[in-house]
């Protein structure tokens, strides 16, 4: 192989990956009713196996419920009108770095950790407009209201 054609097939690697984008943070596993996911700023119905991005937005109208699984295990179950934002997440465990934070905007989430939490508890931060909980492995159910 000549040194342009490995240059060219490195090129056309770079390509292929830079088009596939960021790994999602999880994927949608039950809905029920209205519910969301808005990524980029578009607003698409919910539907099992959608995927959900770090800074990613998900909520649910009345009667709407969302299940979603993180590709570390966490569970999150999402309660009718409720809006959530999944600000951060990195699960990296062949490099040791690994942080998740989830906004609650509004309505009633449920959380239940997964290896994220139990290699690196500081690393996982729940947020509600009045306060912020770090988790130490473990379930949480939190309400917030508007």
């Amino acid at each position: 192989m000549t040194v342009r054609s490995c240059v060219a097939l490195l090129l056309l690697m770079s390509t292929v990956a830079a088009a596939q984008g960021p790994a999602p943070a999880g994927r949608v596993k039950v809905v029920a009713g209205a519910a969301f996911v808005i990524h980029e700023g578009r607003q698409t119905p919910a539907m099992v196996g959608t995927p959900v991005y770090e800074q990613d937005r998900l909520t649910t109208g009345p009667g709407g419920h969302l299940g979603v699984t993180l590709r570390d295990d966490t569970r999150l179950a999402i309660g009718p009108q409720t809006t959530i934002e999944i600000n951060r997440f990195l699960y990296a465990p062949a490099d040791s770095q690994f942080t998740f934070v989830l906004r609650v905007v509004r309505g009633v989430v449920a959380y239940v950790s997964g290896r994220i939490a139990k290699l690196s508890p500081d690393a996982v931060r729940l947020e509600t407009p009045a306060a912020i909980v770090g988790v130490r492995g473990t379930r949480v159910v939190m309400r917030v209201e508007e």
